[in-house]
């Protein structure tokens, strides 16, 4: 994939046009009943976002969010149908019923409030700029002239943006898969992304014999949340219902601890208590 750069004007106009264009979709999300009476709960989840989402050697889907859909789906009794999707992509599947629930590190923020429900948080994840150890940044202000890749429309695109000094190369992917690549393949060495990313980054680049990203500044720490479509709340109240219960009795930590290597913060926790 090429490189291509987008100016700070043009991504917010970006955003404000999908914004505009997803607030005004009509929807028909399925329903509690509908998906009961249906017996499938169709998932929207990125398949190139490891370890949330993503293929085994046998091309079977795994990773964090994909058994959280799976817990979900036995828990209701119904079929699961993963619908995959990109980062950008994850609402406006929900609100073209392509999908009935979205569980993709979908973090919680307003500006998404006002376009879709979320359930109570299920996980978190932060916002990190990671590079090799010998690179000379401490702060945001350092990464002005220098390149900094990342994955288009999530959450680590908009932290970077507000918050690179101008002079700041932003190069945006498809996905986070695409945006990896261009680590590995040593185009770029400065990664906007979540520790967990990294850390399949790394992994990539001990098997080509290249340095690790560490953490140079953590941007913000998140909430992900289920997104579900507005005016479906006992499709919302039943997610919660679930969460609150494997927060509780342990198996969102389980899962979460398999694909993380850490537990769950005490901020998620403590929903299920």
């Amino acid at each position: 994939m090429s490189f291509f750069t987008l100016n700070r004007s043009a991504v917010a106009l970006t955003i404000a046009t999908t914004a505009l264009f997803t607030a005004t979709v009509p929807t028909q999300a399925n329903t509690l009943a509908q998906v009961q009476q249906q017996k499938t709960l169709r998932v929207a989840i990125d398949l190139n976002a490891p370890p949330y989402g993503m293929k085994d050697a046998n091309l079977k889907e795994v990773g964090s969010d994909v058994e959280t859909a799976r817990l979900f789906a036995k828990e209701l009794g119904v079929k699961l149908d993963i619908v995959p999707t990109t980062q950008a992509n994850r609402i406006p599947f929900l609100l073209t019923n392509k999908a009935d629930v979205v569980i993709s590190s979908l973090t919680i923020t307003p500006e998404r409030q006002k376009v879709v429900d979320f359930t109570i948080p299920y996980a978190a994840i932060q916002s990190v700029i990671a590079a090799p150890a010998s690179a000379n940044i401490k702060s945001m202000s350092d990464l002005a002239g220098k390149t900094v890749v990342t994955a288009r429309g999530t959450t680590n695109d908009m932290n970077v943006t507000k918050l690179a000094p101008m002079g700041t190369n932003i190069v945006r992917f498809e996905n986070d898969a695409t945006a990896m690549t261009a680590v590995t393949s040593g185009r770029a060495e400065i990664y906007s992304g979540a520790p967990a990313i990294i850390a399949s980054l790394n992994k990539e680049l001990q098997k080509n014999g290249k340095p690790p990203l560490v953490t140079k500044v953590v941007m913000a720490t998140s909430m992900l949340g289920l997104g579900v479509a507005k005016n479906n709340p006992a499709l919302l109240d039943k997610l919660n219902e679930m969460i609150r219960k494997d927060l509780k009795n342990g198996e969102l930590n389980t899962v979460y601890k398999k694909y993380h290597g850490a537990d769950l913060p005490q901020d998620v926790l403590k929903e299920g208590k």
